[in-house]
């Protein structure tokens, strides 16, 4: 090939690496990591302006003399800018100009090796040039370990085991957001400390999860430190520290296998908390009561509900028929008096025709008077059932339960001819089952006495669940036949409106604004 041709003929592009050097000591790199970094032209590490790059240092005896070192200095970190953009735009504006500083390189025929701690996709600087740069040049990210996998090594402690879930959660969340993520999770690893230390130290708090926190510092450096999370000071915490929830699986003060001692011999207080579980699967569950389950030593309820909470290695289950309530509440609180931690579970919201009251109501006799007990709200059916609806309890409503297993029928129907003829809306619970099968009939005539035929009447069966249906029909078609104990039904007022969307669909809805007069 001539000169001439030569010079006409453009060069290849150069390739792009993102090199995970892992969490810091050297020898962690990975065989593949050593060899990008011996065969590359380029090598750019990103630095904060002092000038130091961890990067840089943990690669440093890979470094040969003749490399071609781009030194990627971040404009401004957590102090404050002065650039139009603020922060942000700062950042972008530095993530681009960087981008252009290796593509020159790349365009040149160069091979170019962006270093990255830990893993270059994991919370890493490489990944803002990956994003612009990948799409142009032939690319390839080598993995390296995370400083989540070095803390849990250093600790000594699994993260997770078997069906549990990890949760990996940025110190910079909102306050209450980190909360609710800690409370639901299993096991956690918060990165970005340093000044976001004091608000991740009291979200573990409030998720009940301090005592259970580690610290891990600089993992495998050698100022590398670790302990107690709820034993470090705060001024001390640097950005490059993780706080550590490791498995709750076998791990210290974890709940005793079935058929070891009480816990009371730990000196640890017991306490019960009734969780509702909304009205169907986890979708329906808050983070608090996910969280409360997922802690609790010991599961009581009516085995329906209970079989919706998944099994847990330690914990111990305890079944029973739906008609021995105060017996249920009375063993949960002695397992209570013993040092357990105990969840006593509830369909829907535990305060509404459910377990919190049998609770309560043994909590407030001797012997049970000094033990803690809490109530955790969960999603009722009837607000489940509206919602599948459209909005029927837009305006006041009354919520009256037809057995009358522990009231009167007398009482019953008295209620219902109250709210009736105060219009209020009506929720009716318990309407019907297999020894109960006049009730509905009855409550329909009893209606029909204030309300017009065509009054609008939800009927939403096993709502979240397999068998899930909403069913908008008139007071005067209410068929007892079609109702049954997974069954609600919603009567409507005498404001309570019908339509047909443009897709088919019929929807229900109370105003607001009740008319004057």
């Amino acid at each position: 090939m001539s000169e001439q041709q030569r010079q006409a003929t453009p060069a290849a592009k150069g390739r792009l690496y993102g090199v995970g050097l892992g969490p810091g000591d050297p020898s962690l790199m990975t065989v593949r990591a050593v060899e990008v970094i011996a065969g590359a032209d380029v090598v750019a590490y990103h630095s904060a302006r002092h000038g130091r790059s961890i990067a840089r240092s943990i690669a440093e005896r890979h470094l040969r003399p003749d490399h071609i070192e781009e030194r990627l200095v971040y404009p401004v970190t957590t102090e404050g800018t002065d650039h139009p953009g603020g922060y942000r735009g700062a950042m972008e504006e530095f993530y681009t100009e960087a981008a252009a500083r290796l593509a020159a390189h790349l365009d040149a025929g160069r091979t170019v090796a962006v270093l990255a701690e830990g893993d270059p996709l994991f919370y890493g600087s490489y990944m803002h040039m990956h994003k612009r740069l990948a799409d142009r040049y032939a690319t390839e990210v080598i993995p390296g370990v995370t400083s989540v996998s070095a803390a849990a090594a250093r600790l000594g402690a699994p993260l997770v085991e078997g069906e549990e879930v990890l949760t990996v959660l940025p110190g910079t969340l909102p306050e209450e957001e980190l909360t609710a993520r800690l409370a639901t999770t299993d096991a956690a690893a918060v990165m970005k400390l340093g000044r976001t230390f004091p608000a991740v130290r009291r979200a573990l708090e409030r998720s009940g999860r301090l005592a259970d926190a580690r610290y891990v510092e600089r993992a495998t450096m050698s100022a590398e430190r670790t302990g107690a999370l709820d034993e470090v000071d705060p001024s001390s915490v640097p950005y490059f520290s993780v706080a550590v929830l490791p498995s709750r699986i076998d791990a210290p003060g974890a709940s005793d296998a079935p058929g070891a001692p009480d816990a009371s011999v730990s000196g640890r207080p017991g306490e019960v908390v009734v969780v509702g579980l909304g009205p169907a699967g986890p979708l329906w569950l808050t983070p608090e009561a996910r969280g409360e389950l997922a802690a609790a030593e010991d599961l009581v309820g009516y085995t329906t509900y209970l079989d919706r909470v998944p099994v847990r290695p330690g914990q111990r289950r305890h079944p029973s028929d739906n008609k021995v309530e105060a017996e249920r509440a009375e063993f949960a609180l002695d397992l209570a008096r013993r040092g357990r931690r105990v969840a006593v579970v509830s369909s829907g919201d535990p305060g509404v025709f459910a377990m919190a009251t049998a609770v309560l109501e043994a909590a407030s006799e001797e012997p049970y008077r000094d033990v803690p007990v809490r109530v955790l709200p969960g999603m009722t059916a009837a607000h489940a059932a509206a919602a599948r609806a459209g909005a029927p309890l837009g305006h006041d409503y009354a919520v009256v339960s037809l057995s009358d297993r522990l009231k009167p029928w007398e009482v019953i129907a008295e209620r219902l001819r109250a709210a009736a003829a105060a219009d209020l809306v009506l929720a009716l619970y318990n309407p019907g089952s297999r020894s109960r099968v006049w009730q509905v009939g009855k409550a329909r005539e009893l209606l029909l006495e204030h309300r017009a035929p065509d009054t609008p009447v939800v009927l939403g069966r096993d709502i979240g669940g397999p068998e899930e249906s909403v069913r908008i029909i008139r007071l005067a078609d209410l068929d007892p036949a079609d109702v049954d104990m997974r069954t609600i039904l919603l009567i409507g007022s005498s404001q309570t409106r019908t339509a047909r969307r443009g897709d088919g669909t019929e929807i229900v809805w109370t105003p607001r604004r009740y008319p004057e007069g």
